[in-house]
């Protein structure tokens, strides 16, 4: 057996719905089953999510205020008033940003930017920076990415007499600042038919509404924002993302180029996971430890030299993110460890003093992976009492929702569902803390903490092919709500496993099926090769790729996860090296077993530190609770009752079986009928034999070894045939004709020789017979009950 690492949770597939558009798209079953557990189940919301390609973006103008934004800036554009572009220091608001003040220089309005400093002002618009802006002479702020939740900063600006203009896509609160135009696809009013849009996705509609025509030379930075931010990459923004891919690979924008050199990035080769993993953290990185001016500056600069001075300066500030970010996770995994009782804390709020503020939403996306809870991560400014951090959840627990629960202690706070920001006081911390375990408390099970994997589909293994796979493209981008598919497959044999890379840190297979192969690939999951037997039965998880070498074009599945029902046995009979296999067992739930005392010391097994059981007597065995648990058998027993009413009608795990024997104990094989009526005829011949001092001529005269002799004599002497005193032996009068097996030595030795015969000395096949005929026998039980069930 060997547990998934998460709750595979497979989708429903309606067949009829799967095999109408497998005829009407003239598509693959699997592309098919895959759009209608995605929800696309109607033909032509199928064909336009498949071949989007000429699909059209919404008209800009029905979003909230649209036509009042466009005309206070076209206004200030022909009055020469100097225009304050206002953005947020993530990716996202950086795009935003750039899109903005690129249309706007276009159009030749006086724009500036102006991004707040994560650690001086905080999140969004700010008063002392309002003020400074009509200080300066600008009379037209407008946000990107930012600014709904400015009820404040927008009274404010209207006290200076600023027109503002909000374009945002976080949710909206009760309340509204009251701004000039609040263009926000989630405005209360609007009528807007696309909602998820990022906020460089806002500023790009705006653009559009500028120029009144879709400017797709700004989809390259457009993508970038809305990759990084997560937005869901369905309707408008996989149009924004299809496109702007396509962007990408032919940008001549010097910045872009220039990341692309530094990260050895092939333009050509550019799809959404380069943006989300090269790109955007290095946009993301200024903001987050400094000022964002920067990211902005490489975006707009036109001056080649200029973008790979910053590109490489932006670099840096991302490898010393990467720094920080690994030094607070260990810190806080620390803290957690020794300062939180998990079962109490089904939400972990966590914080401390001087951790870097910039950083830590990866910090609690990192916590929530490790222990699969709601976290919240908090910098602690005790000079200004305040606590100022990022949150991450999980599925079923609805961050902004619950976080709306707790406004009257959360003076500034918004997000997702998934994500959110927020600034308290500092001795509001463990009422947050009480709040939100006791919401989750309420609306989360057990089941919910289980880490789970959302699965597209379960296939069969032939449906694996290369036209299937490449059919796969056309679901393309992948992102949130469009995630790359996970299929599983199940109940297949593993023809080939072995370690590859550095270290064997990865894991190479090839997954067999009824004649049908298919090579495999685990990153990182090397120690899988140690947990999987040769003749089990798996299922895998994972994604479908097609692998391209040599020129040769091959079907493979990238594993995520693997899971055996069965129990599985695992064979390291001869291995004498214990540190060649030992290691590789999970110490969790695992018995290690030896029914010869002086096994612990002829094995040296103190150093291994193992939970070792000696059972020498039958009720041992029939007591020992090893269901669902690893046993290692590390002798043979001294007969096979011992090891019978160990497994029988018990579901152990895994078996791994050693047998470690003391060889000099024991031969090979018992003398047969034809050895004892030789040795017979030969005492009576003797009349006396002195086989204290003369047996090992005779077994070398004979080429038996000493143990044949001695046994033989054993049993004549239990048969009563023999005397034996003083070294000396010699045949009594026979009474009465006698077998050999009523000799309890012979009888003891046959069943030895039987039992090292069945288990020693078997192959793995016969082995694992051996033990399926008595652990099945639990399993056909458990079936049997579960009828009455």
């Amino acid at each position: 057996m060997l547990k998934s690492k998460t709750r595979w949770v497979v989708q429903d597939s309606v067949p009829e719905a799967v095999n109408k558009l497998v005829e009407q798209l003239n598509i693959t079953p699997l592309v098919s089953t895959l759009l209608v557990n995605r929800g696309i189940v109607e033909t032509e919301e199928a064909r336009s999510f498949l071949f989007m390609e000429d699909a059209t973006f919404h008209d800009p103008f029905l979003l909230p205020d649209m036509s009042i934004a466009v005309n206070r800036i076209n206004q200030a554009i022909a009055n020469d008033e100097p225009i304050l572009v206002f953005g947020d220091y993530d990716a996202d608001g950086v795009s935003s940003t750039t899109v903005l003040m690129t249309v706007l220089k276009d159009l030749g309005a006086k724009a500036d930017f102006y991004i707040p400093n994560r650690f001086t002002e905080g999140y969004g618009p700010n008063e002392k920076a309002f003020r400074w802006a009509e200080s300066h002479g600008y009379k037209l702020i407008i946000t990107v990415d930012t600014g709904i939740a400015a009820i404040n900063e927008a009274a404010i600006a209207k006290q200076l007499g600023l027109d503002l203009i909000i374009t945002d896509h976080h949710e909206p609160g009760p309340e509204l600042p009251a701004a000039l135009a609040i263009v926000h696809p989630k405005h209360p009013k609007s009528e807007y038919p696309f909602k998820e849009l990022a906020g460089v996705g806002v500023a790009f509609k705006l653009a559009h509404a500028l120029y009144n025509r879709v400017p797709e030379e700004l989809l390259d930075i457009v993508t970038i924002g809305t990759v990084a931010d997560l937005v869901p990459l369905h309707g408008e923004n996989r149009l924004i993302v299809k496109k702007g891919l396509k962007r990408l690979a032919v940008t001549e924008r010097p910045g872009i180029c220039a990341l692309y050199a530094l990260t050895n990035t092939s333009p050509e080769d550019i799809n959404e996971e380069t943006v989300g993993f090269i790109l955007a953290p290095r946009l993301n990185a200024p903001g987050r430890l400094d000022h964002a001016g920067p990211a902005v500056e490489l975006l707009l600069t036109d001056d080649t030299e200029k973008a790979k001075s910053i590109a490489k300066e932006i670099d840096g500030i991302n490898k010393e993110r990467q720094a920080i970010v690994n030094e607070i996770t260990k810190d806080a995994i620390s803290m957690i460890e020794t300062e939180f009782d998990l079962q109490d804390n089904k939400v972990i709020v966590i914080g401390k003093e001087g951790w870097n503020p910039g950083v830590i939403g990866i910090v609690a996306s990192r916590l929530v992976e490790r222990y699969y809870r709601p976290t919240i991560v908090l910098n602690f400014d005790a000079e200004k009492s305040l606590a100022k951090g990022s949150a991450r959840s999980i599925v079923g627990f609805d961050l902004f929702q619950s976080l709306s629960k707790c406004r009257d202690i959360l003076p500034h706070f918004g997000g997702h569902t998934m994500a959110a920001g927020m600034t308290l006081a500092l001795e509001d911390v463990p009422e947050l803390r009480s709040r939100l375990n006791e919401i989750a408390e309420t609306n989360l099970s057990n089941e919910d903490f289980v880490p789970l994997t959302e699965v597209d589909a379960s296939i069969p293994l032939e449906e694996v092919n290369l036209e299937s796979i490449q059919q796969l493209n056309l679901l393309a981008p992948y992102g949130t709500g469009n995630p790359k598919p996970k299929i599983i497959m199940e109940e297949l044999t593993v023809s080939q496993l072995r370690q590859i890379g550095a270290d064997n840190k990865h894991l190479k297979v090839v997954l067999e099926k009824e004649g049908t192969s298919l090579d495999g690939v685990g990153f990182g999951m090397g120690d899988y090769f140690h947990q999987v037997s040769p003749v089990a039965n798996v299922s895998v998880l994972g994604e479908l790729a097609i692998n391209e070498w040599n020129n040769t074009r091959k079907p493979q599945i990238f594993i995520r996860d693997i899971k055996i029902e069965e129990w599985q046995l695992f064979d390291v009979r001869g291995v004498k090296q214990l540190n060649k296999w030992i290691p590789n067992i999970p110490k969790n739930d695992t018995l290690f077993i030896m029914f010869q005392k002086r096994t612990a010391e002829k094995l040296a097994l103190d150093s291994y530190q193992l939970n070792i059981v000696h059972i020498n007597k039958e009720t041992q065995s029939l007591e020992l609770k090893v269901d669902n648990r690893n046993i290692v058998l590390l002798d043979l027993p001294s007969s096979k009752a011992l090891l019978d009413l160990l497994v029988k009608e018990k579901q152990p795990s895994r078996i791994y079986c050693h047998f470690y024997h003391e060889q000099e104990h024991f031969f090979s094989t018992i003398p047969t009928r034809e050895h004892f009526k030789w040795y017979y005829a030969f005492l009576m011949k003797q009349k006396i034999f002195n086989i204290q001092k003369r047996g090992d001529e005779l077994a070398a005269y004979k080429g038996w070894s000493r143990e044949t002799i001695d046994f033989m004599s054993l049993v004549f002497f239990e048969l009563d045939f023999v005397t034996i005193e003083d070294g000396l032996i010699s045949l009594k009068p026979v009474k009465a004709k006698r077998d050999l097996e009523e000799s309890r030595s012979y009888q003891a030795k046959l069943e030895q020789i039987t039992l090292e015969n069945e288990l020693l000395y078997s192959s793995y096949k016969e082995l694992k017979s051996w033990f399926d005929e008595r652990v099945s026998r639990a399993v056909e039980h458990e079936e049997e009950m579960t009828k009455w069930i």
